[in-house]
C-alpha cells in the first residue's frame, strides 16, 4: 500500500500529498460540518509541519457548509475535547496524526459531548463524503471564522481542579521534573502546568516546530535521551508525551523507562485508593490493571482498542478510571478523553502522598513485561492471517473482541489490525521479557508462513 489512507473509528489519517490531499481534507471537513449542522466547531492542531495547510482546508470545508470554525491554535488533542465539552460548540476537529511519523497527518472528529465520533457517526460522515451530499450554503450563509486564545489556560485550570489533587502538597515537594515533548504540543502546555505544581522544570525538545527530534511514539526505545536527561539533572521523574499530548510515558529517577503500560496502572492504583468503582481498559492493556483492581475488590471491563470504545463503556458502567495501555489515562472527574496532563497530575499527587521514589512505587506494582511488534501489510491479507491463527489456536483460551488474543494463566499474546497504520500489531505480555519476546517471535514466524 504505497499511499495508505486509514479511515476508521480513530478518524481519517494518511500521508500528506499522497493519500491525504487538500481535496480530501476539505471534503471530509464539509462532511463533518454537514453531519454536525450549523454552529461553532472547535479546530485545534498539533505542531506538524503540514498542519497549517491541513488547517486551511479544514476551515474552508467547514465554512462552506455553514459551520463557524473556532481556531484554538496549536493545542493538545484533549484541550480540544475539553473546550468542546465546556462550550456551546456543535463539535470539533483535531488536526493530528498523534504518534505517527512526520509525513502523516489526520483529522480526529469530536462530537458535541467532547468525545470522539463513534463508529455509526464516522460511517455517516463517510457516507456523506462518498455520496457528495454536502449541505453547501450560499454566499450569505457561509460560516464565520474566529479564534480562541485561552484554551490551554482553561485546560490547565480544569486539571488543577481534579478533586483528588492537593496542589499545595505537591508544591511543597518542589519536584524536579524532566519532560520530552518531541517538538509537539507538550512544549506549550507542560511548562505552565508543571510550574503551577511548583516543579523545577527541565524541558527537552519543547519547541513546537513539528520536526520531531526522534520517533514520536513514547515507547521505551524512543526515550533514551529523556532517560539521560533525567539522570543528568537528577530529576525526580521524567515524562514523555506524544505530539498531541494525549499519551504519557514515565521515566523513573534512576533513568529507567517504566513502560507506558504502567502509566495507566499507576493511575488505577491511585484513583482506586480514593474512590471505588469499575475500571475500563482496552483488550491490549497490561494485566497489572486486573491485579490492582482485584486488590480493591472492583471489576475490570475490557473493550476493543480505540479511545471511543473505552469512553462509551466507561459512561455505560459509571467507571471511576479508565484508559489504554499506550499511556492514555481517562479520568471522568476531569473529562472523558485520554489526557497526558491528567496522567502527570495524578502521578505527582501519588508521589507526594507516598513520599517514595517513583521506581519504588512502580516496583510495588504487579510486574509484567510487554513486547510489541509490527508487521507491515503489503501482500499479507490480515483477515486470512487472523482466521488461520484462530483455527490453529481453537483449543486455547481465545478472545476475538479485537483481532485474536490468546490468553494463558499468566501471559497473553494478541494479533490485531491497527486502526491508525497499515500494519498488523503483535503484542505479548508475560512475567519476563524473554517469555514475551519468544511468544512474539513464534507468532511472527507463523504470520510469515501464512503470508507466503
Amino acid at each position: 500500500m504505497k499511499n495508505p489512507l486509514m479511515i476508521s473509528v480513530s478518524g481519517v489519517r494518511g500521508i500528506v500529498g499522497a493519500g491525504l490531499t487538500p481535496e480530501l481534507i476539505a471534503n471530509y471537513s464539509a462532511g463533518v460540518g454537514t453531519f454536525l449542522g450549523p454552529g461553532p466547531v472547535m479546530v485545534g492542531r498539533d505542531s506538524r509541519v503540514s498542519g497549517e495547510m491541513v488547517w486551511h482546508a479544514v476551515c474552508a470545508g467547514l465554512m462552506a457548509v455553514g459551520c463557524d470554525p473556532v481556531d484554538l491554535g496549536i493545542v493538545p488533542t484533549p484541550t480540544v475535547q475539553l473546550t468542546v465539552e465546556k462550550s456551546n460548540a456543535v463539535g470539533g476537529i483535531v488536526i493530528t496524526a498523534s504518534h505517527n511519523p512526520i509525513e502523516w497527518n489526520a483529522l480526529k472528529l469530536v462530537s458535541r459531548e467532547g468525545i470522539f465520533f463513534d463508529e455509526p457517526q464516522g460511517l455517516e460522515v463517510k457516507r456523506i463524503v462518498e455520496s457528495k451530499s454536502f449541505r453547501y450554503v450560499p454566499w450569505d450563509q457561509i460560516g464565520r471564522f474566529s479564534t480562541k486564545t485561552d484554551a490551554i489556560r482553561d485546560h490547565i485550570e480544569a486539571v488543577l481542579a481534579i478533586p483528588y489533587l492537593d496542589v499545595q502538597a505537591i508544591r511543597k515537594r518542589k519536584f524536579k521534573v524532566a519532560f520530552d515533548a518531541v517538538n509537539g504540543t507538550g512544549g506549550l502546555i507542560l511548562p505552565p502546568l508543571l510550574e503551577a505544581f511548583g516543579c523545577e522544570v527541565y524541558p527537552l525538545h519543547a519547541e513546537p516546530h513539528g520536526r520531531f527530534a526522534h520517533a514520536p511514539e513514547p515507547v521505551p526505545e524512543n526515550l533514551t535521551e529523556l532517560s539521560q536527561w533525567v539522570l543528568k539533572n537528577k530529576a525526580d521523574i521524567g515524562f514523555a508525551v506524544d505530539p498531541d499530548s494525549d499519551r504519557c510515558a514515565i521515566v523513573a529517577e534512576n533513568g529507567v523507562p517504566i513502560g507506558e503500560e504502567y502509566t495507566i496502572a499507576l493511575a488505577v492504583q491511585f484513583v482506586l485508593s480514593k474512590k471505588t468503582g469499575n475500571v475500563v481498559v482496552n483488550v491490549s492493556t497490561t494485566r497489572a490493571v486486573d491485579d490492582i483492581a482485584s486488590q480493591f475488590g472492583v471489576s475490570v471491563i475490557r473493550t476493543k482498542v480505540g479511545e471511543i470504545h473505552v469512553v462509551q463503556k466507561m459512561k455505560a458502567c459509571g467507571a471511576v478510571i479508565g484508559g489504554e495501555g499506550n499511556g492514555g489515562v481517562i479520568l471522568p472527574d476531569a473529562h472523558l478523553g485520554r489526557d497526558a496532563l491528567v496522567a502527570i497530575a495524578l502521578t505527582l499527587q501519588h508521589l507526594a502522598e507516598l513520599g517514595k521514589p517513583i521506581s519504588e512505587i512502580w516496583k510495588s506494582l504487579p510486574q509484567y513485561h510487554m513486547v510489541k511488534k509490527k508487521v507491515e501489510i503489503r501482500s499479507i491479507d490480515p483477515q486470512r492471517v487472523l482466521e488461520t491463527l484462530e483455527k490453529r489456536y481453537a483449543s486455547e483460551n481465545t478472545n476475538m473482541l479485537d483481532g485474536l488474543k490468546i490468553e494463558k494463566s499468566n501471559s497473553w499474546i494478541q494479533i490485531r489490525k491497527s486502526n491508525t497504520e497499515p500494519i498488523l500489531r503483535i503484542m505479548a505480555e508475560a512475567p519476563t521479557a524473554e517469555q514475551a519476546l519468544a511468544m512474539c517471535q513464534d507468532v511472527l514466524e507463523e504470520i510469515q508462513q501464512i503470508g507466503q
